[in-house]
């Protein structure tokens, strides 16, 4: 369904009864609420919460800023490499906004909040903006955003600024996400070739809006360093990070953790930036026992 949330319609998914606890999940980079697996909301359902998904702006069904051009993301990273100011169409603060409207469109007072990658720095963001409504928090697979931790491997930064082929040639496009997720995915939890290619097959059939990740990535350099922000943050904190992630490296995980008093981390031998199956279970218990402790 959509909702009107900060002056845009927002595509909401909510699973679970009304009576169960709010539990937000924010998606990462250029991915859509359905990159969040059935059988992780499945599991969460019946441990007792209503989960909220949605698609970020610019992404799945949601509205997009396609009047603003597509930015040049080269451009953008060799300013954040020189700390110049990086021109952006929005910002994650404003990604932020749009989560806790949808809350409020959907009259949640409070919600627990869990964000991969990408959607973990927007919920960075929820934890400061509105921190009586933000229950607990769960980071998987993302970052502060300092300077001085590892890039991501060669191989990755080089798939992910390469040209994507034609929106017209849909098996060029499903072999191009298939193998970015073989790139940056699990070496210990290799997804099945049926699995995968269905997942991203379907990713595509919803929507592929490339020019609204571009825009998004720009709006990631243009964060820039939370770490400062991030020890204001009195919230039970949980966290989820693969040692085998070649995005994100690990020692981004454990910068985490250093900022943000009492977090609890784990980091699982193994697995990538992805969310494999035979995890999910113990992913969603992870969650669940951080918003124990609020």
């Amino acid at each position: 369904m959509k909702l009107q949330a900060n002056g845009l319609a927002i595509e909401v998914d909510v699973q679970g009864p009304a009576s169960g606890t709010p539990l937000l999940l924010v998606m990462g980079l250029g991915m859509q609420l359905v990159g969040w697996p059935q059988p992780l909301v499945d599991a969460l359902v019946a441990l007792g919460f209503r989960v909220i998904r949605l698609d970020n702006r610019d992404a799945g069904l949601s509205d997009g800023f396609d009047h603003l051009g597509v930015p040049n993301v080269g451009w953008a990273a060799t300013r954040h490499m020189l700390r110049l100011p990086v021109p952006t169409a929005y910002t994650l603060d404003d990604m932020a906004r749009d989560a806790w409207a949808v809350l409020e469109a959907l009259e949640v007072p409070a919600a627990h909040v869990c964000g991969a990658s990408m959607g973990g720095m927007i919920a960075q963001h929820m934890a400061w903006q509105q921190p009586q409504r933000c229950e607990s928090l769960t980071l998987v697979m993302t970052t502060t955003g300092a300077r001085h931790l590892p890039r991501p491997a060669w191989a990755v930064q080089k798939a992910m600024m390469s040209k994507p082929p034609s929106r017209h040639d849909r098996e060029a496009l499903i072999r191009r996400a298939e193998g970015l997720f073989r790139l940056i995915g699990s070496p210990a939890y290799p997804a099945p070739a049926a699995a995968l290619r269905a997942q991203v097959s379907a990713s595509i059939d919803r929507a592929y809006r490339p020019a609204g990740v571009a825009r998004q990535m720009v709006a990631v350099l243009a964060d820039g360093d939370r770490s400062r922000r991030l020890k204001a943050v009195q919230l039970p904190v949980h966290i989820i990070h693969g040692a085998a992630d070649p995005l994100l490296p690990a020692a981004a995980a454990r910068d985490l953790q250093r900022h943000l008093r009492g977090a609890t981390l784990d980091l699982v031998d193994g697995m990538g930036h992805d969310l494999p199956a035979e995890l999910l279970p113990r992913f969603a218990q992870g969650i669940a026992t951080n918003a124990a402790r609020a």
